[in-house]
């Protein structure tokens, strides 16, 4: 997929999300829009030994239902941080790529950013380095409506419906004996097969 294409903002996003930007040229991140509760922007999926495990990030919403995305701003009252490295942790500590990505990742989400979209940033930009990505990178300066472009995937990668991207199997440290799980982090790919991702994400 050559040029341009426009994705949200994403939390430790999903395996079609890097695939995507692989396939591009230059990747525009959307801004401007009003945040949308239950999808990738603030929460991803692990895989735990009972199978798929969703990790949140809380936010801060005001009163309004049409927050903008760029505004909203992360809830430390909670402790979600300690909660998400944990569990990774538990997860893929025996991965065996685990050692090499881990202290980087843990970093950035220690780090206490205000603003969710920030976070998501930086660590959207140690996962592309990762993974051995260079791609141009830029967030929208106005809402671009949908409909309007032809590679615009801001509502198509979302756990609400099923994804279209056929997954290739890959060894995992879990076998819970129920098929390969689609929509699952990057970091479960990376953690798994390390160098050998990208290779993974082209096909």
């Amino acid at each position: 997929m050559a040029g341009k294409i426009l994705l949200s903002t994403a939390y430790l996003p999903p395996v079609r999300y890097f695939s995507l930007i692989q396939q591009s040229e230059e990747v525009l991140i959307e801004r401007e829009e009003n945040y949308h509760k239950q999808t990738y922007r603030n929460r991803c999926y692990i895989l735990s030994a009972r199978g798929s495990h969703s990790l949140t990030v809380p936010v801060y919403l005001g009163s309004s239902h049409k927050t903008p995305l760029k505004n909203v701003r992360i809830d430390y009252s909670k402790r979600w941080q300690q909660v998400h490295l944990r569990a990774i942790r538990t997860s893929y500590r025996s991965a065996p790529f685990f050692e090499f990505y881990f202290d980087d990742l843990e970093k950035i989400i220690m780090k206490n950013h205000e603003f969710l979209i920030d976070l998501n940033e930086e660590l959207t930009e140690v996962l592309l380095k990762f993974l051995g990505i260079k791609r141009v990178t830029r967030y929208t300066d106005s809402f671009i409506p949908a409909g309007t472009s032809d590679h615009d995937f801001r509502y198509l990668i979302t756990p609400k419906k099923p994804s279209d991207f056929a997954m290739r199997e890959y060894t995992h440290v879990f076998d819970i004996g129920s098929g390969f799980i689609a929509g699952l982090s990057i970091i479960d790919l990376v953690f798994n097969m390390g160098p050998e991702s990208v290779r993974y994400l082209q096909g």
